[in-house]
């Protein structure tokens, strides 16, 4: 057994009550701070200018972690040793990995996206499910998108369900919130990037888009609620609706699945019209 002992060892002391109350988004509002739990958010965090705020850690968990505990005192992050019930009572998983962040917002303003010229983007326009929302973020930095855009009618970005299932793209790429999804179109519009709704019904067929090569320039795709997709008024606003297309018996792709069939092949599309070489060249 270690001989070091946690300094924190009761759920009621403030530091523990402050951010515990950060896993409901009135207070991460207010207090413009959000919960980053396990080795892999922390680790990026800690690696994202003056992001991390404080670590809470089980002492296990830091002889484990050693390395991130060092990292976030080299960022400047107080960090606090706890008890294992402390670290449950701040957690929002189950099973808890002994390490919760305290971190600043990071979000980017949509004009500085703008500016930036993207030439990929994710928009979530109607996302409601924070699980949904982090696996898209993670699907666009791997595919290597440039900007995440959440509308106002999408989930709150610093749900921790949301930050947990981003595993760490959260810190990677800009992402831009609250922007109502007429602002996030026409600004993309203007900034010269085609708007592409993805949806199960649309008019034209994504093969059928790859297959012109219609798709290696400036793309935004926008993707909408996962039970009913995007409405109309939605739809309408982009320059075409592109349906995923089914080539076996399955009824339709989970919105994750399709972000990132989506994304990979704008991706794809634009690496090819800067003459990237493909995988069969030797």
């Amino acid at each position: 057994m270690s001989p070091v002992s946690p300094e924190l060892i009761s759920p009621r002391s403030p530091r523990v009550l402050a951010a515990r109350r950060l896993a409901k988004r009135n207070f991460r509002g207010k207090d413009r701070l959000f919960l980053a739990e396990g080795p892999q958010a922390v680790r990026e965090a800690a690696a994202y200018a003056s992001t991390l705020v404080e670590l809470f850690t089980t002492v296990e968990a830091a002889e484990r972690y050693a390395d991130i505990i060092g990292e976030a005192r080299a960022a400047g992050a107080r960090v606090h040793l706890a008890a294992e019930q402390v670290i449950a009572d701040i957690s929002t998983t189950v099973t808890p990995q002994g390490v919760v962040g305290v971190c600043r917002f990071i979000d980017t303003p949509f004009e500085e996206i703008l500016a930036a010229r993207p030439k990929l983007v994710a928009v979530l326009a109607h996302v409601r499910d924070p699980g949904n929302a982090g696996t898209v973020l993670r699907c666009a930095d791997a595919a290597g998108a440039e900007a995440v855009v959440l509308t106002d009618a999408s989930v709150d970005l610093y749900n921790p369900k949301a930050v947990r299932a981003s595993v760490g793209s959260l810190f990677h790429l800009p992402v831009a919130v609250g922007v109502p999804v007429e602002q996030a179109v026409a600004g993309l519009q203007g900034a010269g990037v085609r708007i592409l709704a993805a949806d199960g019904a649309g008019d034209r067929d994504l093969d059928d888009e790859l297959d012109k090569g219609s798709m290696g320039g400036p793309t935004a795709w926008v993707f909408g609620n996962e039970a009913w997709g995007l409405p109309e008024e939605t739809r309408a606003l982009a320059d075409a609706v592109v349906r995923v297309p089914i080539h076996g018996k399955a009824e339709s792709l989970n919105l994750a699945t399709a972000a990132a069939v989506c994304l990979y092949a704008s991706a794809r599309a634009q690496r090819a019209s800067t003459g990237c070489r493909t995988v069969t060249e030797s």
